[in-house]
């Protein structure tokens, strides 16, 4: 199924990405990341959600109105069985703990950290995939745009920016904005989104579309690649930007 891959992706690189291990912790964002890296050859996916389908995760999640109030884990698992049945894919329904994080994340060669930042649980998952040595890669939807954080043992982790998770999107944002000023974009267009959120209660999930879910979906597929056939990537605090803006 991957003949059109050719040229692109050779023979060799097509099996090292089949035998290359994903844990997607977080089946919101991660949804689209996970079709996407799965139709390019990345075989063997576990999926770790404890969340359900909400009608407003449909204009940007990879889920159908049929899959509202269905556990994420399993109706993603599903979907992408269902586009390759050789596949390997398994589903865990419940959230990351302390309690599991450790046990949950030992049979895997790459994290997509996609936790939503209403708990430690993202800073604590990256400190356990650089104990155990493992890659964690950090997704953003910024609406128009999108960009991805590679955390290793050789890079600055998120607390770089922030060690505690309150407003942690609004201090992401800042940090962002200024760095992309900083390279010469013309990013005035989030930061007035950013401003006209930052107004609203913190405990409002802030805006997203589905063109960045597509676009951070093409830019965590490209690092996986560059991962499983041993290429290097950019490490946080350097970071991936596309947008279509």
């Amino acid at each position: 199924m991957y003949s059109r891959n050719r040229f692109y992706i050779n023979r060799e690189e097509q099996r090292q990405l089949r035998d290359f291990r994903i844990l997607l912790a977080g089946a919101g964002l991660g949804s689209v990341i996970a079709e996407c890296a799965l139709r390019m050859g990345f075989e063997n996916i576990t999926i770790i959600d404890g969340d359900v389908v909400e009608r407003s995760n449909l204009n940007r999640q990879n889920y159908t109105c049929r899959d509202t109030g269905k556990a994420k884990a399993p109706a993603l698992q599903e979907r992408l069985t269902s586009i390759n049945p050789e596949a390997t894919i398994k589903s865990h329904c419940q959230y990351l703990t302390t309690g599991n994080m450790s046990e949950l994340i030992n049979d895997c060669d790459v994290v997509i950290n996609a936790i939503d930042f209403t708990s430690e649980a993202p800073f604590l998952l990256d400190r356990i995939c650089i104990e155990k040595g493992i890659t964690a890669l950090h997704p953003y939807n910024l609406g128009w745009a999108a960009c991805v954080f590679t955390v290793n043992r050789e890079s600055q982790n998120l607390s770089y920016i922030s060690d505690d998770y309150h407003g942690f999107e609004l201090k992401f944002a800042d940090y962002i904005i200024r760095q992309l000023r900083q390279q010469g974009y013309d990013i005035e267009w989030f930061s007035s989104m950013i401003e006209q959120y930052g107004k609203e209660a913190l405990s409002v999930p802030p805006p997203q579309l589905s063109a960045a879910s597509w676009i951070v979906a093409g830019i965590c597929a490209d690092i996986l690649f560059c991962l499983a056939t041993g290429k290097k990537v950019k490490l946080f605090p350097d970071f991936y930007f596309g947008t279509v803006h």
